[in-house]
């Protein structure tokens, strides 16, 4: 086998997940929880967030890279796998960095048309009515990124639960049990591995 063969068997997985929404939504404690998650599981983590003019009601966006390896992914990504849409306003210019076989897991209470995909995935998961029927109303970005858990195995569901509490600043641990809720109940609403992130499932 060739220095070059070996080379692209032996390469890692890197799993680019994008997440945008508005600002006040928990972008990027999802994407601090996601981080920590993988970061539990001994895997490679890179972390970006991004922020508009204003702190609520303006765009917020991160980006989270997880490899099984060292990763060679810059900082800001020109494509990616997946992403989290908390809130369509801003996900255009990410959804077109969106690559073929990719998914997007969107919060179908907030979505007012379908999200154009012609060569990915389109997941709709009513985001905002589960977190209300768990009576955690503020955490449906939670909820999502426990579906994306779900649906990917891109993290384990107690990674994703420990994660949480270091997560959360101490200011908010109050809010730790009804957030726990949410993202449990987000792992719940989708089939489990039904695209799987890493080679134990066909990615």
């Amino acid at each position: 086998m060739s220095a070059e063969a070996i080379a692209l068997e032996t390469a890692s997985i890197e799993r680019e997940v994008l997440m945008t929404g508005i600002g006040g939504q928990g972008v990027q404690l999802a994407a601090r929880i996601l981080a920590l998650a993988a970061t539990r599981e001994e895997r490679e983590v890179m972390s970006l967030g991004t922020y508009g003019g204003t702190m609520r009601g303006g765009n917020t966006d991160a980006t989270v890279v997880v490899g099984d390896g060292p990763l060679t992914t810059p900082p800001i990504v020109s494509s990616a796998w997946a992403l989290l849409v908390m809130h369509p306003r801003f996900a255009d210019p990410l959804l077109a960095k969106l690559r073929k076989g990719g998914v997007a897991l969107a919060d179908e209470d907030l979505l007012e048309d379908p999200l154009d995909a012609s060569c990915f995935r389109v997941v709709a998961v009513p985001a905002t009515s589960i977190a209300r029927d768990v009576d955690s109303p503020r955490a449906a970005s939670l909820v999502l990124l426990g579906a994306f858990a779900a649906l990917t195995g891109i993290v384990g569901s107690a990674s994703l639960e420990a994660a949480l509490a270091s997560a959360l600043p101490s200011y908010r641990q109050d809010f730790l049990e009804s957030n726990r809720r949410a993202l449990i109940a987000g792992m719940e609403a989708l089939q489990a591995m039904d695209q799987p992130a890493w080679e134990s499932g066909a990615a």
